[in-house]
C-alpha cells in the first residue's frame, strides 16, 4: 500500500478587485459599444496574429473586465472553454462577450468560429452565464454574431 499524505492539499483563493465606482464602468448595449471597448484595449498585434479575448459583464451590462484567453498564429487561435468560464466565474460575471481578430481583415466567420461560438454558448447555459455575442474584429470594422442572428 502506498503512503499518502492527505494533509498536503493546495489552497485555492479567488479574488476580484475593482478600484473604482461600479457606476463608472462602461455599459454595453450594442455590438458597436463592444467593438469600441475592444478596439481601444486590443493589443498591437491585431494585424499580425489572432487573439481571443472575452468581455466580462455584470447583470447591468457593465464591463467587469477584458480577459485575454489565448494567442494564436496568423490564421487561427485555440480556445479552451475551461479558461473562458474560469475567468467568468472568478469575476462572478452574469454574461460574457466573445471576441477575436482576423489579421487578414476578412470578417466572414469560419466554420471553426461558428463551432466554438455554439460550444461556448451551450456551456454558458449550464453555468447561467449568458454568451451575448461573438465579435470578429479588425482595426477598421467588425462582425457581430448577435447582429446576424447567429447566436
Amino acid at each position: 500500500m502506498q503512503n499518502s499524505n492527505f494533509n498536503q492539499v493546495a489552497e485555492i483563493t479567488l479574488t476580484y478587485k475593482a478600484n473604482f465606482n461600479p457606476n463608472d464602468r462602461p455599459q454595453i448595449s450594442s455590438s458597436k459599444d463592444s467593438y469600441n471597448i475592444l478596439i481601444s484595449n486590443w493589443s498591437d498585434q491585431i494585424e499580425l496574429r489572432e487573439e481571443f479575448n472575452i468581455i466580462l459583464l455584470n447583470n447591468n451590462g457593465r464591463v467587469l473586465g477584458i480577459v485575454p484567453i489565448s494567442t494564436g498564429g496568423v490564421s487561427s487561435v485555440l480556445v479552451d472553454p475551461k479558461l473562458v468560464f474560469a475567468s467568468a466565474l472568478k469575476a462572478m460575471a452574469s454574461s460574457i462577450i466573445l471576441a477575436h481578430n482576423h489579421p487578414s481583415g476578412i470578417l466572414k466567420p469560419s466554420y471553426q468560429d461558428i463551432s466554438i461560438t455554439k460550444k461556448l454558448k451551450s456551456a454558458g447555459g449550464f453555468l447561467d452565464i449568458n454568451v451575448f455575442d461573438h465579435l470578429i474584429i479588425t482595426p477598421f470594422s467588425y462582425f457581430s454574431f448577435a447582429d446576424e442572428d447567429m447566436m
